[in-house]
Order: structure tokens, then sequence, then C-alpha cells
């Protein structure tokens, strides 16, 4: 063990902070929620798995318009999910992209045959609504338009309210990827229309991965009925399921639900989507803050920058490598992420997860140490 990896900062389970997209560092108690075992059939499970569906609409202030369904696995079964259940066969989509998980949902058509068309933005610039607009005068075949709400990508917050607005106006239907702002940032049923948003649980609601969900409008998802391809993803068959029994149709993952409900408890007790998103914005405003006064520059302008990960241009200096920068600070205690970028090559640092400005402060120290270590005295982005 070296003396960085002995005195290395460690979050309170030992492990290194993550400043990733996800998986994300979760609360103590979180983790230890998991240490339970519940059959599915169990009345306290039952009742748990219930409280945490009503808890999820609530999040959109959808009560008594909109239910939610929850799915097995990772955020891309729910999109995949919600691509397949509320596209019927026979519909038309257009897919607002401007990063990679744009292009998987085209990916995801391409697999279900659905026909699709893209509408396609530079991944640093907002999704076009004139465009849209324009769009949607001219072709009236297309019966659904997909956007994704944070595109973690670039880290870039998507125009979702306005967006909404020319689709309604069109009289399409909205479906929403919101897996990287879903509790962080707003999204209300009663103002913003949209037939189903997904997300997961180990995003912004630092739950521990591996449960999707969707949150639809119950007249929505009951047209929905016959259109998924698939067994395992068809969120119609799960709704109906879970009225019917309160059970889910295959294994659930009990110790997931555990967690994503003391998760779920902590979100409520930090204020919600204004508590938690408050303290993402503080972690972001410092990151970004902190990085800049080192000389390194940020893809997005303020203005454009979700506080959810910010992507970093890679310097340019001979002296810096990647590879010794991401794995340094490792052994210092914070993980972060390499670019997804085509139009320019980056990293990314995330401000999500159980992290404080204590946590997003370290991080900027071991980056001024290593820099120090490299021989840099000034960031080059040249």
């Amino acid at each position: 063990m070296t003396e960085d990896t002995k005195n290395a900062a460690s979050s309170p389970s030992g492990d290194p902070w993550l400043l990733t997209p996800g998986p994300l560092t979760t609360s103590l108690s979180v983790k230890q929620a998991m240490l339970h075992d519940y059959g599915s059939r169990d009345a306290t499970f039952i009742e748990l798995n219930a409280r945490i569906l009503e808890r999820l609409v609530a999040i959109v202030n959808g009560a008594g318009s909109h239910v939610s369904v929850p799915l097995q696995g990772s955020g891309t079964f729910a999109v995949e999910a919600m691509i397949g259940n509320f596209v019927p066969a026979d519909g038309k989509l257009l897919i607002l992209i401007n990063g990679a998980y744009g292009k998987r949902i085209a990916k995801i058509c391409d697999y279900y045959r659905r026909s699709y068309q893209v509408q396609e933005s530079p991944e640093d610039v907002p999704v076009d609504t004139v465009e849209l607009d324009a769009t949607l005068d001219a072709d009236a075949e297309i019966g659904h338009v997909v956007v994704v709400h944070c595109e973690t990508t670039s880290g870039i917050l998507n125009p979702v309210a306005e967006v909404a607005q020319i689709v309604a106006r069109h009289g399409r239907r909205l479906l929403i990827d919101s897996m990287s702002a879903f509790g962080a940032l707003p999204l209300d049923a009663r103002e913003i229309e949209f037939d189903a948003v997904v997300a997961s649980s180990n995003k912004c609601l630092e739950g521990a991965p591996g449960m999707g969900f969707c949150v639809a409008r119950q007249s929505a998802l009951e047209q929905t009925e016959g259109n998924s391809p698939s067994l395992v993803l068809d969120l119609y068959d799960q709704w109906r399921a879970l009225q019917k029994n309160r059970q889910w149709r295959f294994t659930p993952p009990t110790h997931v639900l555990l967690a994503f409900d003391q998760a779920l408890s902590e979100f409520e007790e930090e204020g919600g989507v204004a508590g938690r998103g408050g303290r993402y914005r503080e972690n972001c405003d410092l990151l970004v803050a902190g990085m800049r006064n080192m000389g390194f520059k940020t893809l997005l302008p303020d203005e454009l920058q979700a506080p959810i990960i910010i992507t970093f241009h890679m310097p340019t200096n001979p002296e810096f490598d990647f590879d010794a920068f991401y794995d340094g600070l490792k052994q210092l205690g914070y993980v972060i992420y390499p670019g997804k970028l085509t139009v320019a090559d980056s990293f990314r640092m995330g401000c999500i997860g159980r992290l404080g400005t204590g946590q997003i402060q370290g991080a900027l120290d071991a980056v001024a140490g290593l820099l120090q270590q490299f021989g840099i005295d000034k960031i080059s982005n040249e």
C-alpha cells in the first residue's frame, strides 16, 4: 500500500468517491437497507413496493393522472420498454438527438423495427425547437417525439418544457428520457404534458442500480396494450399485474427496492427536487469554478450546463496523460469518467450522488496535487 493509497479519501464504507454519471456513491444507510431478505409475496415488501410507486408519481406531481411502473434492469431497459410500448408497430417516432443516449434510442428502434426520423444537433448544442416545430408541421405521420432531458454525453440540459409545448400544440405525444435528471431537475406533470418519462433507481435518487421505472399518464398507458414486442419489457402487462395482485410478474430485485425505499426517504428529507437539485448545483458551481481556476476549460457555457456532470476539454500539455490522471485521482479516492464526445477530446466529472462540497473540494485539491506532480503550471487548451 502506497502512502497516497493509505491516505486516500473515502466514503463512510471505505470506497472511493464516485464523480461519475452512475452508478454513484450512496449513503451508508442506503447500503445498510439491503442487509435484509424479503420474499416477493411478503406483506411488508408488498407495502414497500406500493409506497415506492406512489412516491415516484409524487415527484412529478402526477397524483390522480399518472402511474408508475417498475422494471428490473438498468435505465436502458426502461428506455427500451418506453419505446416498445408507447410507439405502436405502425407508428413513427421523431428522435431529438444531441448525444449518445439519443443515438441509443435510434438503435432500439432499429431492433424493434419501429419507423423513426432523426433530428440531430451537435453534442454541445441543445435540441433545436424551431426545427422541431417545422418537422412536425411537415410530417403528419410522426405520432411521438422523444427527448433526452439531460444528455450526459456532454452534461447539457435540453429545453424539455419548450419541446413539450410544441409537441402538444401539434397534437403529438411526448416521451422523455430523464435518466440523469429525474429527482434533481423540475419535471411537473401539471405543467409539462408527456405520455411517459423514464429514469432509474441509481441516478439522482441515489439508490442502488438494478431498477428502472416509467411514470406514465394512465390514459396513455392504457392505450399501449398489445404494443410491446417484448414479454419482460411489457409495461402495460407489468402495470396490470401490479394492479391485480400488487406483485411483479417476475422475480423483483428485492434488495434494490429496499435500498430505493430508504433512498427516497432521504430524498424527501433533503427537500425533494428543490433540495436535491440545490445540493447538486452547489457541487457543480464549486467544481466548475475550481477547475477553471486551474485552467481547465468546460465544454458548455454556464447557461447550458445541467448540475449533473461536467465535461472538460482535455489539456493539450504534453506532460498531461489522462490515464495517469485518472489512476492518480482514483488512488487519492476520487473516480472520474472518460469523455464520450465526438466533437472534442474530453473527460467528465460528476457532481451527483451522496456528495457535498467537501468531497468536491477534496477532488479539486487532488487535481491540483496531480498537476503539480506532472510539472504543469498552466493548463493548455489549444
